[in-house]
């Protein structure tokens, strides 16, 4: 039984037990007009807690802190660090439910940089959460000549809170798996509530500009964060570790190569890749990601994020009930698409015939045109691309089937709810006794284990899909969307479907596919940081 279950059946025995005076027990004459009497001892403090008052724990301390200086470049970067701060009263987990401040040093002498002040300097909100595992936190750090994300983010002025949070492996003292749906993105709403909480205790920092940024699974993550702002589903998870009280909503989501919409992907993912029938997953996880020079002789590919699916540069035949599952997958995937009623810029409806082929098809072809356009301007290397042709300099036509053959195919198929529960995303929708479970019907049925399903109301949590538009949610007005032109981890759908629907519904969305990109993030922190000045200036 959750803690707030608890919470609740004790203030309930305690109300009832409360002595009422005789104006409120007197027979039929009383109507109920009179005030109850104020609540006492047991039953008040109760009362606090459920409501969120009185929670000294999450009061930022401005006194405990050190200052530090990196070197990027040859540039001094002073900054003022408080560190491991406790984000929740009653962590499951306390190594990864706490998060560090990091502030630009100049706020504290009255300075300014990049143009903000203390007052108006947006708050970076990294997550460092890949393949759902526990995220740690993004401190501010040179990786050998470069800043990284949090660095370069105090170098434009901006104050960076990041939070650690909790991931699909995260077991507490008593051997219980408490990282499983919906606890990331609980966790990350309980760090946008801690900052709100402490909004006139944080010595710089604007807490209506909130920014997240994530990669992989914490793209997904920073999208859900975006799009389900102040929903009331989440509000049990938040009491039972005790979040600050208040607003979860954010200013803008940076997401990065986002691994969502789980339930639809494994149909997204064979109307791209269908009639590709050999793959390059290999086993196991990266964590950390393999050095360049490591593991070559086995054809293992090393550009990968951490705890990114293992890549091999040697191609494996799928089994024939893979190939049969990839054709049913594409097939159902038109009905999915077509249910959505989205429209691009133009307002033309977004839809696909029984083949595939339709003015959804056109759209993602426009994407991947854009993406070889600029590369064609650039002057940048193709890879031997096939699948576009170039006529006096302009990309006119690309062909989809051609470039999954270029590209190659990377997951089999179910590229996601695997028919054994194998996959990370089968893990995060796990029991907390660690028994993977299914998110589609799909795969449950083809099971020959006969494995669970996970709760309908986990898998809608983890989906920012079930919530842009909703009443009741505040979605962020403003969402950057980056999937590389070589990335294969998803379909390109499905981020394309997430910024079609953010977009419909008033969000202001950039969206598009790098060329020679493959699934990673924070490679243009220019153009990211650029992309905030923009928004929030």
């Amino acid at each position: 039984m959750k803690r707030t279950q608890l919470l609740k059946i004790s203030f309930l025995s305690a109300l009832l037990s409360l002595p009422l005076p005789s104006a409120h027990t007197s027979a039929a004459a009383d109507t109920g007009t009179q005030p109850l009497p104020p609540l006492m001892g047991e039953a008040a403090a109760i009362a606090g807690v459920l409501a969120g008052e009185n929670l000294p724990h999450l009061k930022f301390d401005p006194t405990s802190y050190t200052d530090e200086t990196l070197i990027v470049g040859g540039q001094a970067v002073a900054f003022r660090a408080y560190r491991d701060i406790p984000y929740a009263v009653h962590p499951r987990n306390a190594a990864h439910q706490r998060m560090s401040i990091f502030i630009p040093a100049a706020y504290f002498s009255g300075g300014t940089v990049n143009g903000y002040t203390a007052k108006t300097a947006p708050i970076f909100l990294p997550n460092g959460v890949g393949g759902y595992m526990p995220g740690d936190i993004l401190a501010p750090a040179v990786k050998g000549t470069e800043a990284n994300a949090s660095l370069t983010a105090l170098m434009r002025g901006l104050v960076v809170a990041a939070p650690a949070i909790r991931g699909r492996t995260d077991v507490n003292a008593d051997g219980v798996y408490v990282g499983k749906a919906p606890a990331l993105i609980v966790d990350y709403k309980a760090a946008v509530r801690f900052l709100r909480y402490n909004a006139t205790l944080l010595p710089a920092g604007n807490t209506e500009r909130i920014i997240s940024n994530g990669t992989s699974a914490g793209g997904a993550l920073s999208a859900l964060l975006g799009a389900t702002g102040n929903s009331r589903d989440y509000d049990e998870e938040l009491a039972d570790i005790a979040a600050a009280p208040g607003r979860d909503d954010i200013y803008a989501a940076s997401c990065y190569c986002p691994i969502t919409d789980l339930e639809h992907a494994d149909m997204a993912y064979e109307w791209s890749f269908a009639g590709v029938n050999d793959y390059h997953q290999g086993g196991g996880q990266m964590h950390p990601p393999v050095p360049p020079t490591s593991n070559a002789a086995q054809g293992v590919v090393t550009n990968r994020p951490a705890n990114a699916p293992m890549e091999s540069a040697a191609a494996t035949p799928m089994t024939s009930d893979a190939v049969a599952a990839s054709a049913r997958l594409k097939a159902l995937f038109p009905a999915y698409l077509n249910g959505l009623g989205l429209r691009d810029a133009s307002g033309t409806l977004m839809q696909l015939n029984a083949d595939g082929t339709g003015s959804f098809a056109d759209y993602i072809k426009g994407i991947y045109r854009a993406s070889a356009q600029r590369a064609v301007d650039a002057k940048m290397p193709l890879d031997g691309a096939n699948w576009f042709t170039v006529k006096d300099g302009k990309v006119t036509d690309v062909d989809l089937a051609k470039y999954a053959v270029w590209v190659t195919r990377l997951k089999s198929a179910p590229a996601f709810d695997r028919f054994d529960r194998s996959s990370g995303e089968n893990d995060v929708f796990g029991t907390e006794t660690n028994v993977p479970r299914h998110f589609t019907d799909f795969s449950r049925q083809y099971d020959t284990a006969h494995g669970d399903l996970a709760p309908d109301m986990d898998i809608r949590r983890m989906n920012p899909m079930n919530y842009i538009g909703m009443a009741g949610v505040r979605t962020a007005p403003h969402f950057r969307i980056r999937h590389g032109a070589k990335d294969r981890d998803t379909s390109m759908a499905i981020p394309a479907i997430l910024a079609l629907r953010l977009a419909r519904t008033g969000s202001d969305v950039n969206f598009s596919a790098p060329w020679g990109q493959g699934h990673g993030g924070d490679y243009d922190l220019k153009e990211l940081f650029d992309w905030i000045d923009y928004i929030c200036k």
